[in-house]
């Protein structure tokens, strides 16, 4: 069975590339450069979202679905820096050739995991295979928006039309499913100047299980799974975070419960 690779990521202000394009100078605290760098965005576009070649990844988190294992873990700050982290989630591409899934990667996280890693001088040749090294990939690669070597949940749902694009955490709740834990991606900046890196560690770790949770569902959608493959394969995620002593997966269990999850 193909390793699936259910990845996420969080985000801040790539203070250092603001300093150099807007030449602040070291007079300006971090807040106050990326403060000035929204507020120019926002006199721009109306909106104080940075564009993606300015957003740093701080956290990328994974659900690992490998032979009878599934693992959920975090290649996060401080333990590993911007580049040990782009760089450890690519290795994992070239060694298992995964299924990766995401929620909207191909409209943020894949495209700032191309600009930061190409700002790190980070090779990923698995990735940007298009057919040169390996025959299949000419017609099943990571890169083209219609193949499914990488599964964008929230576009493939949507036929690719942004106007039925949903969020994550209403479709999550909608199935019964926790949804957002803790804070939301507005939040992750005020946090991260907190230094409550942990915090933002849980939060992405929480989505990337809604959007694992979601993918369970949509297999089962497209006859990948039947009704008891599909409650052993929820069985296992329960049982592996109950494994966990961690705070954040006794809440999230706890929220499931609550939600009373369909047909789980």
């Amino acid at each position: 069975m193909t390793p699936v690779l259910v990845f996420d990521l969080e985000t801040v202000p790539d203070v250092a590339g603001l300093r150099r394009l807007y030449d602040a100078g070291p007079e300006l605290t971090d807040r106050e450069v990326a403060d000035m760098a929204m507020l120019h965005r926002r006199q721009q576009t109306g909106s104080d979202f940075l564009p993606l070649h300015l957003q740093r990844v701080v956290t990328l988190s994974c659900v690992l679905r490998e032979g009878e294992r599934l693992r959920v873990f975090s290649l996060s700050e401080p333990q590993a820096g911007e580049a040990e982290i782009i760089r450890r989630f690519f290795e994992g591409i070239e060694r298992y050739t995964p299924q990766l899934v995401s929620w909207n990667g191909g409209g943020f996280d894949l495209p700032v995991l191309h600009y930061r890693a190409m700002l790190h001088g980070v090779a990923a040749p698995r990735y940007w295979d298009l057919g040169e090294e390996d025959r299949d990939f000419r017609f099943n690669n990571y890169i083209s928006r219609y193949h499914t070597r990488h599964l964008d949940l929230m576009d493939l749902l949507a036929l690719y039309q942004p106007r039925a694009y949903v969020p994550l955490d209403e479709f999550a709740r909608l199935l019964g499913l926790p949804g957002k834990l803790g804070m939301d991606g507005s939040q992750v900046w005020a946090a991260y100047l907190a230094g409550r890196i942990d915090d933002i560690r849980n939060y992405c770790e929480t989505d990337v299980v809604n959007t694992y949770l979601v993918y369970l569902r949509f297999q089962r959608l497209r006859g990948l799974l039947d009704e008891r493959q599909y409650a052993d394969e929820v069985a296992l995620v329960r049982q592996t975070l109950a494994a966990s002593d961690a705070a954040h997966w006794r809440e999230f269990l706890a929220a499931w419960l609550a939600a009373g999850a369909i047909m789980s």
